[in-house]
This record gives C-alpha cells, structure tokens and sequence, in this order.
C-alpha cells in the first residue's frame, strides 16, 4: 500500500503481479527468517522472482522421463539440469541465513520464528531433519506460496477493472462496512461477502495451479467405467473444471454474484471448485490465501482509484495465459493508482 502511495505522487504506473510477489515474498520471509528478503519500494525481489516463474514453467512441461524411466540419466530435454540451477541459487540464499543465525545468539522474541524451530529440532535429533531437510522445505514454502498467491491477486485486479460493475459493488461494500480509504484487516473478511466471492470466482477460473499438483493412485481404481491401473500419475484439471458449462451456469462469465447464493467453498469439500485440491494432500498454503488475497484486494480498491495505461479500454484487456505449473498473465497488469477524493 505504501509502494502504491508512493506511485500516486509520481503519477507511475504498478506491476500488480510484481508488487504483490515482493509482498507476499516478504510475508513468508519474516514468519520464517523475521527479515524482509526484498525491499517493497525497490525491485530488489526480481531475481528471486524470475527464479519462481523459471521453476514454474519447467515444472509444468511434459517430460519425456515420466513416461521412459529409462532416459533419466540422459535427460534428455535438460529439464533436470536446469532445475537443479534454479534450485542451486535458491539454496544459495537460505543457506546464508541459516549460518547467519548459528552465528549469532537466538532472536530475543517471545517467539521463535520457523527456522529457529527448524534449527533446535535438528540441534536435538539431528536423525529427524538436517539442513538438506530445511531447505528443501523452505524451498517448497516460498515456491508455492509466492508465485501463486501474487498471480492470483493479478487475476482478480485484472478482471475487476474489466468489469466497472464489479470495482463499483466492492467499492461500495468497503465504504459501508469498514470506511472509506481504510486498510482491510483479517478480522474485516467476515464482513465483507462480495469481496470473498470476487476471490473465489477469480480461484474458480483462474486457479494457481491448472493441474493441481500431479498424484499418483495407490491402488487399481475403476471410474466411470475407466480401469486406471495402480502407480498412474493423475493430473486433475481443476482449470476445465470451473469452466464446465454442465457445473456451472455462464461458466466463462466473470460472475461473483453466484457464489452469494451457491454456498460453496474453496476448502476442499465441494469438487467443483478445488483450486487447493481436497482431502490429505490439500495445499497447505491455503489459509494464508484465503487470508491475504481479499485483504489485499479489498485494501487496494478501497484506497484507490485505477487507470489502464495508455488509455485502454478495460475490456481489451489482453486475458492471454503463460503456461507452467501455475498460469500467470503472459501480458503483466501495469496500471496506474489514483487517490481517492
């Protein structure tokens, strides 16, 4: 929000998409580091960004070793390597911070912050979790809670600026439940339905991940009438799902309002909108979604106004898809912020 400011008073343009990764970047880094890992007035985060959306990609490519064990020594297609780069420099970064805090006396805090659990846990049982351990768990958490977190935020400001109606209608729920110009807070969600519903039908059409993340059954299942043998890698697209006109009524429709009535959830219980997947391997970055989303969204459109560069008409917004693991916007949203009178 401060970034935000600033920009109105040079009358600059923000990368939503951009500006919402250093800020959930930084989220994530202070509950496990407690210190930024990026400046929020600088694009001090690009590279580790860049480093994400590499990841993303090569991670949503069809590689030809899952399908011929065989090839794997060869990698042939050179996913692994690069993978292995990506992953090198991300270490890199962690493991830096860790040496940084064994060198130095624990964090006065009333409490500890992830990496010190992670580091009295290892300093205790050693057998239970090493600092190959650590980081590979760090790496999972900043991975997925980054990228798609920030993407979706991007989705949902893009589709709302395509749809003035919409801007209009959270606009008006914020001013009457919470004021004009304030910041939303987590305890304000409850009170704020529209926005909620903004955030599922921007998960519901533009889910993180199109494909959740790849499963593998367990044992031999028959479903409708399909026999899918044991050990099958299962990829459920959860990006055709909440765009089936047989689930859902003006499935390609931008349409908050539904959800005012529908009563479903993102949690995990009602399959046709499982942006988090469901049962045991559900994403454990959901509630920090659930949470930071409509705060975020909520606090940008109830403190500022929003113009397209250039002039655009919202509905020629360019809606084109960048494949990977996650779907980001191929065209970044660039728009400029107003102070509200």
């Amino acid at each position: 929000m401060a970034y935000c400011q600033r920009a109105t008073e040079s009358n600059d343009s923000v990368n939503i998409g951009r500006a919402a990764f250093r800020t959930t970047l930084n989220i994530l880094s202070n509950t496990i580091f407690s210190k930024d890992l990026t400046d929020p007035y600088e694009d001090s985060g690009k590279e580790f960004r860049e480093l994400v959306g590499d990841m993303m990609v090569e991670a949503g490519k069809p590689n030809l070793v899952d399908f011929f064990p065989l090839l794997k020594k060869f990698d042939p297609q050179g996913i692994r390597r690069r993978m292995g780069r990506y992953f090198g420099r991300v270490f890199e970064v962690f493991e830096e911070l860790m040496e940084e805090r064994l060198g130095m006396e624990r964090l006065k805090q009333e409490e500890d912050d992830v990496l010190d659990v992670c580091l009295k846990i290892s300093e205790e049982n050693p057998n239970a979790i090493n600092g190959a351990h650590i980081k590979g768990m760090f790496l999972d958490l900043f991975v997925a809670g980054t990228d798609t977190t920030s993407n979706t935020l991007e989705w949902a400001m893009t589709e709302v600026l395509r749809n003035p109606h919409i801007m209009a209608k959270a606009k008006k729920e914020l001013v009457e439940n919470i004021g004009k110009g304030k910041i939303v807070e987590e305890a304000d969600i409850i009170r704020l339905p529209y926005l909620s519903c903004i955030v599922k039908e921007t998960l519901k059409i533009h889910p993180p991940a199109a494909f959740l993340i790849p499963r593998k059954n367990e044992t031999k299942v028959t479903l409708n009438d399909y026999t899918i043998p044991k050990g099958t890698q299962v990829l459920v697209n959860v990006w055709a799902i909440g765009r089936d006109p047989t689930l859902w009524e003006d499935s390609l429709e931008f349409k908050p309002e539904r959800f005012l009535t529908l009563g479903r959830d993102v949690r995990g219980q009602h399959f046709e909108l499982i942006p988090f997947g469901a049962g045991r391997r559900l994403c454990p970055g959901l509630p920090l979604a659930v949470r930071m989303l409509p705060v975020i969204l909520g606090s940008l459109l109830n403190n500022f106004d929003w113009n397209l560069n250039g002039g655009i008409n919202p509905e020629k917004l360019d809606m084109t898809e960048k494949f990977g693991i996650t779907l980001q916007k191929a065209d970044p949203l660039c728009i400029i912020p107003i102070p509200l009178n």
